[in-house]
């Protein structure tokens, strides 16, 4: 499943130079993952109720073109690999047409001692395999 949410770009992310500050990007595709989760109907309250977690293990990430002040930013975010207790999300962020940042970034499934552990079955829906099954 492949979805997309937008936002726009505030002047107290930019840098110096008038570009979102590399970091800030991180917080963007933190804000469209969790926007996936709830548009595949992932309970992630739910499951931190339940005493689980979903951590970032690691994030790749490649910036393109810097993105400024009041841009609108669309993240289009889609699963591209999944096991029993991690995946990865695809994630880019376009302003138009033009690349800003080619992101991929693993996840894990964990208890509550923060140790992976496989996702239990009502936690485990279609929309976080890349085939959607």
């Amino acid at each position: 499943m492949i979805t997309e949410c937008e936002l726009q770009v505030r002047t107290y992310e930019c840098d110096s130079y008038r570009h979102v500050n590399n970091a800030n990007y991180l917080n963007y595709l933190e804000y469209a993952r969790y926007d996936f989760l709830k548009q595949i109907g992932f309970d992630y309250p739910a499951a931190i109720e339940a005493g689980y977690g979903v951590f970032i293990a690691r994030v790749e990430i490649d910036y393109k073109k810097p993105a400024k002040a009041d841009d609108r930013l669309r993240i289009i975010s889609r699963p591209v690999k999944k096991g029993a207790a991690s995946g990865v999300i695809a994630q880019e962020i376009l302003c138009g047409e033009d690349e800003i940042v080619d992101a991929k970034v693993t996840w894990v499934f964990v208890d509550s001692n923060g140790r992976p552990v496989k996702i239990p079955p009502q936690w485990n829906i279609e929309g976080l395999h890349p085939s959607g099954v």
